[in-house]
């Protein structure tokens, strides 16, 4: 087990609401700055975000545009874990998405949230 802490933070919010997207990607930029693992869980709505192409049109006022965020994170190390049945669901294939992201499914995520020193949903 690894002595570097780690955060999760689970979205489940895409362009229909941009600060609820944003800010824990804001945040997850942080946490990789400081030396903490972070990872991002895309849910629900959330998972339209791992789609090539769909965070250039999200911005929520006084922030950086997702683009740069979702950019940012993956070349800082962060990982993105995307829902398997939320992209079934809306007919999103893995093959679509951005660099950094993959499928979960409910076990790996269940161990992702127990070995995170902290969990935060938006």
């Amino acid at each position: 087990m690894s002595d570097q802490e780690k955060i999760v933070y689970t979205i489940t919010h895409a362009g229909e609401d941009p600060d609820r997207c944003s800010i824990p990607f804001v945040l997850a930029n942080a946490a990789l700055a400081m030396d903490v693992e972070a990872v991002v869980v895309l849910q629900s709505t959330g998972v339209f975000l791992a789609q090539k192409g769909y965070a250039d049109h999200v911005h929520a006022p006084g922030l950086p545009p997702m683009k740069e965020l979702l950019s940012n994170f993956v070349e800082l190390g962060g990982r993105i874990l995307v829902c398997g049945p939320c992209i079934k669901e809306r007919d999103i294939s893995e093959a679509d998405f951005v660099q950094g992201a993959s499928v979960t499914a409910a076990g790996a995520l269940t161990q992702e949230l127990l070995t995170a020193n902290a969990t935060l949903v938006y």
